[in-house]
């Protein structure tokens, strides 16, 4: 993020293939000013393996086919549950404002989750969580699609959940102890068992076909959550962060006040079904 140049920055990852005219759709919903972060569809590049193919049953990145719009009352209609960021898409599909990086409300990536750290993944969730709770709008657009290669082994597959799954806790615990939102902490005792339940059930009739081996996983994963979070966060203080968070200003652009207020929606109404009232 420190060196791009741009008003807008795409983000994707190694083992997407994009086509052509990616960015064109990626970027449209920027035409509102309002619109801080735009997530597109991620599709499987391939279904060949018993391995990705399970990864499509555990939920997969795609997030359909729906234009949506996520919004400040959205992320305040969840009153005893956590905020779903994790359904508004993934950074292998993804593109935000330069600006809102800026926003002393938001900042850079946290480098406590994602790829690479003890936690595993939700550096991009948490950012979704950030940008929401300042009053900007998040954009998902279908039509910005990409495909995904995914992991054609068992081994490899395995490794991905339980980072997934640590990592899901670490973004809980993130915004527990950083935001003070005890939905997150209702997730992790409530919403998460409760989940797991709703998986056996559907595997015992037979309306899925999720292996048990890999929910099991998941539940190892989101046991170590917590171990992992703190290992993450000491590495953090120990090799300090890559720049202040909250207080970065990107070339060519003015830091955002944080008395700042988005601009006001000037879509003509029923250009899209926005998604503000309920999570729909």
């Amino acid at each position: 993020m420190l060196a791009s140049r741009g008003a807008i920055i795409a983000a994707t990852d190694d083992d997407v293939i994009v086509p052509p005219n990616w960015v064109e759709n990626l970027v449209r919903p920027f035409a509102r000013p309002d619109v801080m972060a735009v997530t597109g569809h991620v599709l499987p590049l391939e279904l060949e393996t018993a391995s990705q193919q399970a990864f499509e049953a555990y939920g997969g990145l795609g997030r359909g086919y729906d234009v949506r719009e996520f919004t400040s009352g959205w992320f305040a209609w969840f009153k005893r549950q956590a905020v779903p960021t994790w359904e508004l898409g993934a950074t292998a599909n993804s593109a935000f404002r330069a600006s809102v990086f800026a926003d002393p409300r938001i900042g850079m990536f946290d480098e406590g989750l994602g790829a690479g750290t003890p936690a595993g993944v939700a550096e991009d969730t948490y950012l979704y969580y950030k940008i929401l709770k300042a009053g900007y709008t998040l954009a998902y657009e279908p039509s910005a699609w990409v495909s995904h290669r995914h992991r054609r082994d068992d081994g490899a597959l395995r490794h991905q959940l339980d980072a997934y799954s640590a990592g899901h806790v670490g973004y809980h615990l993130t915004t527990l102890f950083g935001d003070g939102d005890l939905r997150g902490l209702l997730h992790i005792v409530i919403g998460l068992p409760r989940g797991y339940i709703w998986r056996v059930r559907e595997r015992a009739a037979r309306r899925s076909t999720y292996p048990m081996s890999l929910l099991l996983t998941e539940v190892r994963g989101h046991l170590r959550g917590p171990w992992a979070m703190w290992q993450s966060r000491k590495r953090v203080r120990r090799l300090g962060h890559s720049s202040p968070t909250g207080t970065t200003t990107l070339p060519g652009l003015a830091a955002v006040s944080p008395s700042a207020t988005p601009a006001p929606d000037v879509r003509p109404a029923g250009a899209v079904r926005r998604t503000d009232a309920s999570p729909g």
